[in-house]
């Protein structure tokens, strides 16, 4: 197994590219292997950040959106935002530290205002 290369913080040369750089371009990795990394110092001894890069030139154009991939995505957002508890839409996405909506989370409050 060979080490990947390792870039400091704004010296990865040309041709290569982190996952969001490639989907600015409407590219993805398209099952590419990690080709290099990129590492940002911080201080007091903590670990490096790490960011994995890839290369453009075997990046592949994003999927297109069909409708099915719509109709699945719309549901999907539906149930983050359907309240396991009242069964409503609360119309926001919910939180899972709650894990309902606020109405049925803090009742108390709700009813006091």
């Amino acid at each position: 197994m060979s080490t990947l290369p390792v870039f400091r913080w704004h010296f990865a040369p040309d041709g290569y590219a982190t996952r969001r750089q490639l989907r600015a371009r409407d590219l993805r990795p398209g099952g590419q292997d990690v080709a290099a990394q990129l590492e940002r110092p911080r201080r007091r001894g903590r670990p490096p950040l790490v960011a994995y890069l890839y290369r453009v030139d075997l990046a592949l154009p994003v999927r297109p959106m069909t409708p099915g991939r719509w109709r699945a995505h719309e549901a999907m957002m539906r149930a983050r935002r359907t309240c396991p508890e009242c069964h409503r839409d609360a119309g926001y996405v919910i939180p899972p530290t709650l894990g309902s909506c606020v109405t049925c989370a803090y009742p108390e409050e709700q009813r006091a205002a």
